[in-house]
């Protein structure tokens, strides 16, 4: 299961779904996963790129998103907020510097691993949000894309 930004947000919510009723999932690949709602972390406060990316963007989604403010409580639509994340498939956790998300990604990481999920995070240095997809542009996408691929690879059982 994989997804990037709000895309990252359901992926997480699918594998806590999957770990009640299915499907067993092989990994997880969150990029820079927007995964608390109301989220007020550092990160979110000190990257206020006015033209990209930013607090009032990532409210405008939400409220796109939630049928109600209330519903953000619901860790099927905040995973972070979720009781336990034990028993959940591996997961690769990529995070960009510049970006308002890094820090609940990066916290999203940290209590995977404390559950006991394997897990690989990796901040990709002078990025912003979105970098991913710019790997016509960015070596830093098509490293994290490459790192995405290998990822999968192993954990597909695929021989590389």
């Amino acid at each position: 299961m994989a997804g990037d930004s709000a895309g990252g947000n359901l992926a997480a919510a699918v594998t806590l779904q999957a770990r009640e009723s299915g499907p067993p999932l092989a990994a997880q690949v969150l990029i820079y996963p927007n995964v608390a709602y109301g989220s007020d972390t550092p990160s979110m406060r000190d990257n206020t790129d006015p033209y990209f990316f930013n607090r009032t963007s990532v409210g405008w989604y939400w409220g796109h998103y939630l049928a109600d403010p209330r519903d953000g409580a619901d860790p099927l639509a905040s995973p972070l907020r979720a009781a336990d994340l034990g028993g959940l498939p591996p997961a690769l956790v990529i995070t960009a510097e510049y970006d308002p998300l890094r820090d609940e990604g990066e916290q999203y990481a940290e209590r995977l691993r404390a559950a006991g999920v394997p897990v690989e995070a990796a901040r990709y240095d002078g990025m912003t949000h979105g970098f991913f997809t710019m790997t016509g542009t960015l070596a830093a996408a098509r490293e994290a894309t490459a790192r995405v691929a290998e990822y999968l690879r192993k954990a597909f059982g695929v021989p590389g």
